[in-house]
């Protein structure tokens, strides 16, 4: 029987099952004895929410195969400000830096706009810290962001070809599966898939 969890991946592991510096999201499914398992995709360090780990080898390829085009929405709040012909390329797609071709076209909404050092009380200790220099009245935009790729830090690199700096970043879906809310972060639960 393969086995699907849900996990809510704190802020500040890595996704690996080792790593010489910070904690590893496997550790948290460590006393599970499933040597099988493992993360579908990945999620950076920053990044929080959303992780399934799994046993089932073809379900995880599907997941996370571009070529299966599995949507992945985020919620998102970036230093800047994102204007309809900022959002119209992110839509359309953009080339990132050091890249040979441009993304896919990603789904954009604004949800909301505020200034640093309102949204500063509410991040992580690290990221208040990476911020401390900045100034207190910088422009913060929040949204969503739907892509169906998974390069490396895609979302923060693509933000950053139209000049936003993203300084929280949370899965919440990945296909049909959302992420429960009542999951605190570093909790997990066991799901069946329909």
């Amino acid at each position: 029987m393969k086995h699907y969890y849900m996990f809510n991946k704190p802020f500040g592991c890595v996704t690996a099952h080792r790593d010489d510096r910070f904690p590893v999201v496997m550790d948290y499914f460590r006393s599970l004895e499933n040597d099988r398992l493992s993360p579908v995709g990945r999620l950076d360090r920053e990044t929080e929410g959303l992780l399934m780990i799994t046993d089932d080898g073809i379900w995880n390829q599907k997941m996370t195969n571009p070529a299966f085009h599995v949507p992945k929405t985020y919620e998102f709040a970036a230093l800047g400000t994102l204007n309809e012909e900022n959002l119209q390329r992110l839509s359309e797609g953009v080339l990132l830096i050091g890249s040979d071709r441009p993304t896919t076209g990603a789904s954009v909404t604004v949800t909301g706009t505020s200034i640093l050092s309102k949204v500063v009380p509410h991040l992580h200790p690290d990221m208040q810290e990476k911020l401390k220099y900045n100034l207190p009245d910088h422009p913060v935009v929040f949204g969503t962001i739907t892509i169906s790729e998974g390069r490396k830090r895609q979302i923060r690199r693509m933000l950053k070809v139209v000049g936003c700096c993203v300084i929280r970043l949370k899965r919440i879906s990945m296909g049909s599966i959302v992420l429960d809310e009542k999951l605190a972060p570093g909790e997990y639960k066991e799901i069946e898939l329909s």
